[in-house]
């Protein structure tokens, strides 16, 4: 449903079968998502796989003064609220909602790394970039505060994590550390090891 979350860890393995929602296939319509992958540390990456349900009213919802909106915090906190995802490495995933002509101050850690997609609406950063939708903005992690101010009606996702500095090896959708690895886990994914999908 509109504005919920679903959140797998992959971990050890797992397989799974993307859907929308049944009368949605029946009579169509537009449908707006986001899939973002969040890498896991090595440490973690053999973690047992588990699924988080989180429905849009799950998330913590902050009320901004002044009219200036609300956030639905994910993950991470915003001004002592925390989202209900767990993570294993420390991030913040907030579905930032601004009405036109208002804006926000927002503080990252600044060694992390750090950016907003633009879903809906246009925004201007730290009152000098324009940002319209579909815009990915990506912060130079030299500083930790930064402003968004919405000039129409805004959704924004804001990512922010904790560089994991490790190296990385993909292929199609497995992600690990070293080739070596990679070849390890096609060859459990080949044997079953990811279970079956009926």
């Amino acid at each position: 449903m509109k504005g919920d979350v679903q959140w797998m860890t992959s971990g050890s393995g797992i397989l799974h079968k993307e859907y929308h929602e049944k009368n949605f296939g029946k009579k169509g319509g537009e449908m707006q998502m986001v899939q973002l992958w969040v890498n896991l540390p090595a440490k973690d990456k053999m973690t047992t796989p588990k699924y988080q349900n989180l429905n849009k009213n799950d998330l913590t919802k902050v009320e901004l003064e002044n009219n200036v909106g609300s956030i639905d915090i994910i993950a991470g906190e915003f001004e002592k609220n925390k989202g209900p995802a767990s993570t294993f490495s420390p991030l913040s995933l907030f579905n930032v909602h601004l009405n036109k002509g208002k804006g926000n101050e927002f503080s990252f850690d600044k060694n992390h790394n750090t950016g907003l997609l633009v879903i809906k609406g246009s925004i201007t950063v730290n009152n000098i970039e324009k940002a319209p939708a579909n815009h990915f903005v990506l912060f130079e992690n030299d500083g930790k505060e930064f402003t968004v101010r919405a000039d129409e009606d805004a959704t924004i996702l804001i990512l922010s994590g904790e560089p994991i500095d490790e190296p990385i090896a993909s292929y199609g959708p497995f992600v690990m550390n070293t080739n070596e690895e990679i070849k390890q886990t096609i060859d459990d994914f080949n044997s079953g090891k990811f279970g079956y999908l009926d």
